[in-house]
C-alpha cells in the first residue's frame, strides 16, 4: 500500500476509497490532456475519485469534468485549483468561483471556505516548489478569522516525497497536522499520467461528498505510493515540464506581480493587510 499517515478514526482499508487529491492538466504545466488524464485514471488506476489542481486556474478541471461528463467512467471529478499565495501553494478543492492569487494564505484560505471549499496546505515545507514553512503554517492556524484555517495538510505528496530533500522534514508535518487537528491527505502532483496516484486519500465511502465529509471530519488517510523514476518517463519530457513548471505562474498571473509576490515573502512587511 505504501507509507499511510492517519488522522482521525482509524477504519478498515477495505472500506475506504481512494483518491488523488493533486492532479495537472496541459492546461497548466502537466504534460496530459483532460481526456487522456480521465482514460489513464480509468485503465490504470482504483482511484474513486480524483481532483484537478491546475495552477491559479479552472480551465483545466472545467475541461476534464465536462469530458468526464460526456463519458460513462467509475470514478469521480472535482474541480479545484492549486493557488499561488504569498507564502506558498494552497489547494482549494469543491470551489467554482475565482480565487484570489498572490495574495496572503489567510485572504487565500477564507475565500475558498466562503465558498463551501476545501482548503489544503500543498506540499507543506517542500523546498523544492513554492510552500508554506513551520512558521507560515503556524500564523495561519493561529490568525484570529477561523475561516482563515486550512482544513488539511498534503502528508503525502507523490513527487516532493520521492526527493531525498524532503525525507527529513515529514516529522514536523505530522507534528502540525496532529498540533492543530488538521486533516491528514495525499495526492500525487502529478504532472505526468504515470505519477497519477502516486500520492492518495484514503477515506470512508466512495464518493466526492464520501471524501468531503471525511476530511471535515478528519477520518482520512494520507499514502506515498511509487512515483515514477526518471527514465520511466524521459528525460527530454521532464525538462519541457520543469520549464513549463517554472513558468507557469508569470504566464497565468503576470511577470510582475509574481516577482513582487516572492519580494512580499522575503520581506513580509510589504505584504497587502
Amino acid at each position: 500500500m505504501g507509507l499511510a499517515a492517519r488522522g482521525g478514526t482509524a477504519v478498515s482499508p477495505e472500506r475506504m476509497g481512494k483518491a488523488d487529491l493533486h492532479v495537472h492538466t496541459c492546461l497548466s504545466d502537466g504534460m496530459a490532456s483532460p481526456q487522456e488524464v480521465l482514460d489513464y485514471v480509468q485503465e490504470h488506476t482504483d482511484l474513486d475519485v480524483i481532483a484537478i489542481t491546475d495552477h491559479d486556474s479552472f480551465e483545466g478541471a472545467w475541461a476534464v469534468r465536462e469530458a468526464w461528463a460526456r463519458g460513462r467512467y467509475r470514478f469521480q471529478v472535482v474541480t479545484g485549483m492549486e493557488v499561488t499565495a504569498i507564502e506558498g501553494h494552497i489547494l482549494a478543492l469543491f470551489v467554482e468561483e475565482p480565487l484570489p492569487s498572490l495574495r496572503p494564505a489567510a485572504e487565500v484560505v477564507e475565500a475558498i471556505h466562503r465558498q463551501g471549499g476545501i482548503a489544503i496546505i500543498a506540499h507543506p515545507l517542500s523546498v523544492v516548489t513554492r510552500s508554506l514553512n513551520r512558521r507560515d503554517i503556524e500564523r495561519l492556524m493561529t490568525w484570529p478569522e477561523p475561516l482563515a484555517h486550512a482544513d488539511a495538510l498534503e502528508l503525502a505528496n507523490g513527487f516532493s516525497r520521492s526527493l531525498p530533500l524532503m525525507a527529513g522534514r515529514h516529522r514536523t508535518v505530522h507534528e502540525l497536522a496532529r498540533r492543530f487537528r488538521l486533516a491528514r491527505v495525499g495526492g500525487s502532483d502529478a504532472h505526468f499520467l504515470k505519477a497519477i496516484g502516486s500520492g492518495y486519500t484514503l477515506f470512508p465511502g466512495r464518493t466526492a461528498d464520501d471524501l468531503r465529509r471525511a476530511i471535515l471530519e478528519r477520518t482520512t488517510e494520507a499514502v506515498c505510493g511509487r512515483h515514477p523514476r526518471l527514465w520511466e518517463l524521459g528525460l527530454w519530457p521532464v525538462l519541457v515540464q520543469q520549464w513549463r513548471g517554472l513558468t507557469v505562474t508569470p504566464r497565468t498571473l503576470g511577470l510582475g506581480p509574481t516577482a513582487m509576490s516572492f519580494v512580499q515573502r522575503i520581506f513580509p512587511f510589504l505584504r497587502p493587510s
